[in-house]
């Protein structure tokens, strides 16, 4: 990808140290301490113009984001973007939002284990060639880098028009004996899923009819403890509700009748 970026675009996110990080090296493992509190931390790699990333940080002021691309021009594109969106709240800085210009190649090398509580996938380029299988961000080879980065709460929540990627990911995810739950091939067939955040490409994907895929991959030991008991709760109300029919409805055994 090439973009052409405006002129004196690096000191443009040289000046904005309190939003745009460009090394993320002093800041792995003190994510933090950046942020000034202790709430957990989302990423998006990948976050392109940063709308999906900044409409985050607006809807949940008490989860700090950071969005994550490796191209100059995208950053500046997103810092415009946060901004606005929170001026609309009247906040000139967003407070929750770091914008990290790196190469998701060297995840290991911007964040610490347990770090990170959950990673958002949206949209991530298909690589479609098989010989190119391994660049795909859901690749095991990948997945295990995230899986060192979240925490015990840890989760992967994954988007994608490509019909191709998202099975290669779910095999993927399967392969390494992961939870999957809320795993959608359609995810805005009923109607606009307007509880979720939509990204640029995908109010463009769903205006043209295409089908969007989801899934949610649970990684840290509390929620998978967490998926499990919401399981078992949602078996117990479907066994209830089943005994309730039963006792509801009338019985249909024949009934004695006496000959005169």
């Amino acid at each position: 990808m090439r973009l052409r970026g405006r002129k004196g675009i690096l000191e443009s996110l040289e000046a904005q140290p309190e939003l745009v990080v460009l090394d993320a090296a002093p800041h792995k493992g003190r994510w933090k301490a950046f942020f000034g509190n202790d709430n957990p931390i989302y990423i998006e790699l990948g976050m392109g113009k940063g709308r999906f990333i900044s409409d985050m940080s607006v809807r949940n002021p008490h989860i700090n984001f950071i969005g994550v691309d490796m191209y100059d021009e995208l950053i500046r594109r997103a810092s415009d973007k946060a901004r606005a969106a929170w001026a609309e709240k009247g906040v000139d800085s967003p407070p929750n939002l770091a914008l990290l210009r790196a190469n998701i190649e060297g995840i290991e090398s911007m964040f610490a284990p347990d770090e990170i509580q959950r990673i958002h996938l949206n949209f991530s380029d298909p690589w479609p060639k098989a010989k190119h299988a391994r660049r795909r961000l859901t690749h095991p080879r990948f997945v295990a880098k995230y899986m060192e980065i979240l925490n015990e709460y840890g989760e992967i929540h994954f988007k994608t028009d490509s019909q191709s990627l998202f099975e290669f990911s779910l095999n993927s995810f399967a392969d390494m004996e992961l939870h999957m739950r809320n795993i959608s091939l359609d995810l805005h067939k009923e109607t606009l899923r307007d509880d979720l955040v939509l990204t640029e490409y995908e109010s463009k994907f769903v205006e043209l009819g295409n089908n969007i895929h989801r899934v949610e991959v649970v990684i840290g030991e509390k929620a998978i403890a967490a998926h499990k008991e919401a399981k078992r709760a949602a078996q117990m109300k479907d066994q209830a509700a089943e005994i309730s029919n039963e006792v509801d409805e009338p019985s249909m055994a024949p009934t004695a009748t006496s000959e005169g």
